[in-house]
């Protein structure tokens, strides 16, 4: 069992930044996959950035330039920077993570974002 608990949300205006954390009960190390993934009101849960085998990174096309996934194996903390925030950003952020290739997937509990002047 993973536990992951998610904080960094709040209210920013438009163009502005915020950093997501998101800290493991336990190590990271080796974990095969980490990913964000975000719900708006309204909407199914989205695919926003994934880092597999600590190296690899892959963004959905909307936040690609401005987010960056990275993780801190000291800390077990896996974080999204996001830049150049907008509106349509807006949402419950959620992070999982994946030990293994054929494991199971462990969710947070979710940090609001809101993106509002």
């Amino acid at each position: 069992q993973v536990q992951l608990v998610e904080s960094g949300g709040g209210l920013v205006q438009p163009g502005g930044s915020l950093r997501l954390s998101c800290v493991a009960s336990g190590s990271l190390f080796g974990t095969y996959l980490m990913a964000w993934y975000r719900q708006a009101p309204g909407y199914q849960r989205e695919w926003v950035a994934t880092m597999i085998r600590g190296q690899f990174t892959t963004y959905t096309e909307s936040v690609r330039g401005r987010f960056t996934i990275s993780r801190d194996n000291a800390k077990n903390t896996v974080y999204l920077q996001m830049n150049m925030l907008k509106p349509e950003d807006t949402a419950v952020y959620y992070c999982t993570v994946r030990k293994s290739a054929a494991g199971a997937d462990y969710w947070g509990q979710g940090t609001q974002v809101t993106v509002s002047s």
